[in-house]
């Protein structure tokens, strides 16, 4: 392990403060990063509901509270995508069920 003299750790650590300010470094804490993922879970399940409900009335809302019980934001996105494809309820419903259910 190399210990630098006080004066040039005082000198790196200022030289790296100016190069994080040159290139904007923006750090995510990780409860921001799960803010953000939860917000888009949010956001797709909403964009989900109004889908079915569009596209399947009532019956495609009874699909609703199983798909929000999903966590998987990358499953979500797949399910507001196939909404616009399927044309039955089940058919949905395949999409995020696994096949042996």
């Amino acid at each position: 392990m190399l210990t630098l003299a006080s004066e040039l750790e005082k000198e790196f650590w200022q030289e790296f403060r100016e190069y994080e300010e040159t290139i904007r470094m923006r750090y995510i804490t990780s409860v921001e990063r799960i803010g953000i993922e939860k917000g888009i879970e949010q956001g797709l399940i909403k964009g989900i509901s109004l889908g079915l409900k569009l596209k399947f009335g009532e019956s495609g809302q009874s699909l609703l509270p199983e798909i929000e019980s999903i966590g998987d934001v990358d499953l979500l996105s797949t399910i507001l995508d196939a909404i616009e494809t399927v044309t039955t309820v089940e058919q949905l419903r395949q999409v995020y069920l696994p096949v042996s259910e």
